[in-house]
Parts: C-alpha cells; structure tokens; sequence
C-alpha cells in the first residue's frame, strides 16, 4: 500500500470512531433524559434501534467508490472455456466442489459447467485493456451466454 492509501484508512477509521464515541454520547444523553420505569420490551426495542443506527452511521462514514467499466458484462466464449479448463484441471485433482451432485456425476468437465451456471465459482477475471490498464470482475456479475 502506499503512503496516500494508508492515510485514506487511517481518515476512515477516525471518522468510523468519532461516530461511535458521538452515538454513545447521544445514547447516554438519552437515558439520562428518560424515565427509570420502562418495561423490558421498550429497553429491547431502544437496543436494536440503537444497532441499526450504529450501522447507518457507520455505512454514512465509509465512502462508496462506484467502479467505471469499459468491458462489457458478458462473459466471452473465450472466458468461459478458460474458467471452466481451469476449474475442472481443480476438480480433477479433489478440490471442494460448491454444487450438490447426482452420484453418478463423475466428470469434472460437466461439474465445472454447472458450478459456472450456477455462478458458485469464486474466479475473477481480469481483462486487459489497450492502454495497458486491466478490469477485474468477478465471476458472479458476468452474463453468461
């Protein structure tokens, strides 16, 4: 990582921290403020508001990046035979396989097909682009044709 990546880090850690130390500040203003004489269920209501709140304060923290794609998102057929050669040389030597099969289902080929159909492979394929840079996409957001 780089010396601007580790700032962006640090910058997000603090800014996810000031958020909590404010939440807790405001939740112990708020008991403070309230009656002594709630009932268990309105406590256990008041704790999972107080998560949610939490997650949405964190979540607003963290920016989001939205990825800019050039490629389209079709796998190609070219894509394809690599992912399912590649998988089915892994099956074949007793990797995990991440589909249910029939018991008579024995050829790696066949399996790899349908863990690709079923979009349980955990591949990632890079496309080079003509200015030298690449995209990654995952396997599961490809279309397959």
């Amino acid at each position: 990582m780089s010396d601007e990546d580790l700032s962006d880090c640090e910058q997000i850690e603090e800014k996810i921290d000031e958020c909590a130390i404010s939440e807790k500040s405001e939740q112990n203003s708020e008991e403070n403020n309230s009656n002594s004489e709630k009932s268990e269920t309105n406590s256990e209501k008041s704790d999972s508001e107080s998560e949610i709140n939490e997650d949405t304060t964190l979540a607003k923290a963290i920016p989001e990046t939205k990825v800019i794609r050039y490629t389209p998102s079709y796998l190609s057929k070219y894509e394809k035979t690599r992912v399912l050669g590649a998988r089915a040389s892994q099956i074949s030597q007793n990797a995990p396989i991440f589909v249910q099969l029939d018991p008579n289902e024995t050829d790696p080929l066949e399996i790899a097909y349908k863990e690709l159909i079923n979009k349980k492979l955990p591949f990632i394929v890079r496309r080079y682009l003509p200015d030298g840079s690449y995209e990654d996409w995952n396997l599961c957001d490809l279309e397959i044709v």
